[in-house]
């Protein structure tokens, strides 16, 4: 499973940034989504995670900021970033978990490369 990851950049804080997320292989579905963050000399963190059936949970400091969503496929995220704040400013990555492939191999815990965003204030 390869996940390409784009979308982020540099932003002014209050801008908004969408994150996206593809995974390919010979994929049949993947159960569970997730955006991590990793900011200069702090440990990664998970962000917001997304189910196959479209539950999601997200951390205190980006609820009502942020929105995961999943691709009509579902095997792609995205993370629509509203409010921005410098505190924001991390490379953000993508994880896939639980992935049941055509054959119906079952595999856990891939990630993608990351995409940096940064918001300035």
């Amino acid at each position: 499973v390869q996940l390409q990851a784009s979308g982020g950049g540099l932003v002014q804080a209050g801008g908004s940034l969408t994150l996206s997320c593809a995974a390919s292989g010979n994929i049949f579905t993947i159960n569970y989504m997730a955006w991590y963050r990793q900011a200069p000399g702090k440990e990664r963190e998970l962000v917001a995670s997304i189910t196959s059936g479209r539950g999601t949970n997200y951390i205190d400091s980006v609820k009502g900021r942020f929105t995961i969503s999943r691709g009509n496929t579902k095997n792609s995220v995205y993370l629509q970033m509203n409010s921005l704040k410098p505190e924001d400013t991390a490379v953000y990555y993508c994880n896939a978990d639980r992935v049941v492939f055509n054959n119906g191999r079952v595999d856990y815990n891939y990630w993608g490369r990351g995409t940096l965003v940064t918001v300035s204030s």
